[in-house]
């Protein structure tokens, strides 16, 4: 992967793919900061790590570590869907993008857009997708991104 291991000019800000060891940086409470993330044993956190890992670059969990702190402060997430329309073609799907609340405004999010997006496009993709509110639309713009149809869910529980 092209940014993989990077760091942020400047600053002690690392972008990287998710660790096993993440977990006990601040993950989970960072995840807490975008939506319900429910108490995860370090056995449940091993065990779905070690799932997602199967799929290798097919499905990326990006974080940014603060490395004199050693606490992840922003990530987000993207599995590449094979298609069979547009010559068997794949499409990016970006998801759970959260910077850590005491660390907005430092473009770390746009950081990590522009990692997945990057990856999408180096996994072949034709496109990127992400669902988002009303409220982040002018960010996603801002990382490129324009608004097409809309969304639906259907919640099992």
């Amino acid at each position: 992967m092209e940014n993989s291991n990077s760091s942020i000019e400047g600053n002690n800000l690392r972008v990287r793919k998710l660790e096993l060891s993440d977990k006990s940086k601040g993950f989970l409470e960072l995840l807490r900061q975008l939506t319900v993330c429910d108490s995860v044993s370090d056995k449940e956190f091993e065990d779905r790590f070690k799932e997602i890992s199967i799929y290798g670059d097919d499905h990326v969990i990006c974080v940014i570590e603060d490395e004199i702190s050693g606490k992840i402060i922003a990530s987000g997430s993207v599995f590449i869907e094979k298609k069979f329309i547009r010559k068997c073609g794949k499409v990016g799907h970006i998801e759970d993008v959260v910077v850590d609340a005491g660390s907005r405004g430092m473009q770390l999010g746009k950081k990590i857009v522009g990692f997945l997006a990057d990856h999408a496009r180096s996994m072949g993709c034709y496109k990127v997708i992400l669902d988002c509110s009303d409220g982040n639309k002018v960010f996603y713009e801002k990382c490129g991104f324009k608004k097409k149809e809309i969304q639906m869910v259907k919640y099992f529980v």
